[in-house]
């Protein structure tokens, strides 16, 4: 009989990678899918299953295909578009408390990256295809084995890569609160509650309005008043357009409302207001 026996040296103390995973989700690029540029407060990892099309991140555009894995850091204006002829599909991680830098050739370094696992493939697919069915089943403790496998899969992530690709925490209250200034900014002429901030940043909505705080001295829906208002002060200024269409084109739900929001940030009405520039 031949035995072989192998032992862990024991030099390395092992501990648990303080990360975990948010979401997980298949996608299909189909006719009815509008590319709009994006921005999320977590890490997300796309793995193209099949097709073939280009991705955007920030300014730069750049060609994709199958077996190719992108990763995106928070708070990354993103967005993926399908040749028709072959449709993109792939699979999507979204990861809290983590980031990847990769190192150029310049020693400069990218909060987004490309990079191809045709030959490992066959590891990369297991961990992901086994994420979605432990998601999608819900066997008991299947959140731990989630977490394990995903540490597993950013290992081999790392082993597999030519590139000199770098692992640490993601800072997270600066970055999701950037996240949230920005979401602001993009869409304050939208119907914007703390919720759906909430909803959109992963974060209690406590503890969002606390660390937004922190980040701008105000809390998101001051923020975002503040935005409305100088928004219609620039209408109030430039146009002639009635009262009630400036609080709807500002973002605010009524005139009455926007008066008094108005009022208390000028201590002038919005006609008093406009007089001045008349």
């Amino acid at each position: 009989m031949s035995i072989k026996r192998y032992q862990f040296k024991g030099h390395q103390q092992i501990e648990k990678m303080n990360f975990h995973l948010l979401y997980i989700s298949t996608s299909l690029y189909e006719k009815d899918w509008h590319s709009t540029p994006h921005a999320h407060h977590c890490t997300e990892l796309f793995y193209v299953l099949r097709g073939r099309g280009s991705f955007q991140a920030n300014e730069e555009i750049f060609d994709i295909k199958e077996d190719d894995l992108i990763i995106v850091n928070p708070n990354v204006m993103h967005t993926e578009m399908s040749k028709n002829t072959e449709p993109l599909e792939y699979i999507v991680l979204g990861i809290e408390g983590l980031q990847f830098t990769t190192l150029t050739k310049q020693g400069e370094q990218d909060d987004y990256s490309v990079h191809n696992y045709y030959n490992y493939k066959h590891e990369i697919l297991f961990y992901l295809k086994t994420l979605l069915q432990e998601i999608e089943h819900e066997d008991e403790e299947y959140e731990i084995v989630c977490q394990d496998l995903l540490e597993v899969l950013i290992i081999n992530m790392v082993r597999r890569t030519k590139a000199n690709m770098i692992v640490a925490p993601s800072q997270k209250i600066t970055k999701e609160c950037r996240f949230v200034e920005q979401y602001i900014n993009n869409h304050f002429r939208e119907d914007i509650t703390l919720e759906l901030l909430s909803e959109k940043s992963y974060m209690n909505k406590y503890y969002l309005v606390h660390v937004f705080k922190q980040y701008k001295g105000v809390s998101p829906i001051n923020y975002l008043i503040s935005k409305r208002v100088e928004c219609a002060k620039e209408l109030l200024e430039t146009t002639n357009y009635p009262i009630a269409q400036i609080a709807e084109s500002s973002g605010f739900s009524s005139q009455s409302y926007f008066s008094q929001v108005f009022k208390k940030a000028t201590n002038m009405s919005p006609n008093e207001y406009r007089k001045r520039y008349d």
